[in-house]
């Protein structure tokens, strides 16, 4: 019996890029950064190694992704291992390997964001003007 499945639980690394097929599928793809901490054996300093994984999301997914998801958003992606191949301009063989989602789990939303909805008018925050006193600036007494 054989397997490939990917259990990843990390923060999107870019914003998700939407795309449509010709044949009208939606297609979302983005990166997401997962970090491994440990303590090194040696000298007992922590250590920290951050990989990052090209997720492919279609259809109804991808469409959840693109609406919900930023940069820095907490998801837990559930899929398998892909590697597409291709020539490039040059006639080189080019690789890249993919996380192919079946399951996606948003994580919780980042404090003071909020996402508007359409019923409801949007507040704007008045934003204070601090005032300084107009004095003239000394070029050379900047120290750099």
């Amino acid at each position: 019996m054989n397997l490939n499945k990917v259990i990843l639980i990390g923060r999107l690394a870019t914003d998700p890029e939407a795309k449509s097929t010709p044949g009208g599928q939606t297609v979302c793809s983005f990166r997401l950064a997962t970090n491994r901490v440990w303590t090194d054996r040696d000298g007992g300093q922590k250590q920290e190694k951050t990989e990052y994984h090209n997720v492919v999301l279609w259809r109804r997914l991808a469409e959840i992704a693109s609406q919900y998801l930023t940069k820095g958003s907490l998801a837990l992606i559930e899929g398998r291992i892909e590697t597409r191949s291709w020539q490039d301009q040059t006639g080189n063989r080019r690789y890249k390997t993919e996380v192919i989602a079946e399951r996606l789990q948003l994580g919780p939303r980042a404090a003071g964001k909020v996402i508007p909805q359409e019923d409801k008018p949007i507040q704007q925050e008045k934003i204070p003007i601090i005032e300084e006193p107009e004095e003239e600036i000394n070029i050379g007494e900047i120290p750099f």
